[in-house]
């Protein structure tokens, strides 16, 4: 039985009908994806690279010592990307919004480093000023030699004739946790 060109023109209708819906919801969903991909791409409200942040924070060692913190001082500026600060640190941060607050732990390769024994040196006592008294403990800042660089150096044994440093940061080696507080961004 054929179909009258009345029910042929009704049904092509409403198959039309469908398929305007359905390519409105596509064009919905699309805009949908691009609106929070730009969202989450070019959000000013969240810190990104370029910006310069101000943050207080608190670190800590994983035995709870708190090793550092400006919680009653003036918060660090420095600009996300710039290196001004350790990379986990600067990881941390981004993606933060103005007051928002987070506590991250950090593994030594993100921080200061591993421990690296190479850094260790044991030197004659004749090869330091005449006027230098170490004391075990203390930190020195020194100029070497071969590049002219200054390095902070930690003395860990005197002796009559020898002296040992250790030229490792003071927490190579470590997990750091900081519990950290947004509370500006300057955007690039």
């Amino acid at each position: 039985m054929k179909k009258s060109e009345k029910v042929k023109g009704k049904e092509a209708a409403e198959a039309r009908k469908k398929l305007q819906v359905r390519y409105g919801l596509l064009v919905a969903v699309g805009i949908i994806v691009i609106a929070v991909l730009w969202f989450v791409m070019f959000n000013p409200l969240v810190a990104k690279t370029g910006d310069t942040v101000a943050v207080y924070y608190t670190g800590t060692l994983d035995d709870g010592t708190v090793f550092d913190t400006n919680l009653n001082t003036s918060p660090l500026a420095f600009t996300l990307g710039g290196g001004m600060v350790i990379p986990g640190f600067e990881e941390a941060v981004a993606g933060m919004a103005v007051n928002d607050s987070k506590t991250v732990n950090i593994p030594p390769e993100k921080a200061y480093g591993i421990y690296n024994s190479s850094l260790v040196h044991i030197l004659n006592r004749s090869a330091l000023p005449a006027n230098m008294t170490p004391v075990a403990g203390e930190y020195y800042s020194i100029r070497r030699t071969t590049d002219g660089a200054v390095s902070v150096v930690k003395i860990i044994n005197v002796t009559p004739t020898t002296i040992a440093w250790d030229e490792n940061h003071e927490l190579a080696g470590k997990n750091l946790t900081f519990t950290l507080r947004l509370v500006s961004i300057n955007q690039k």
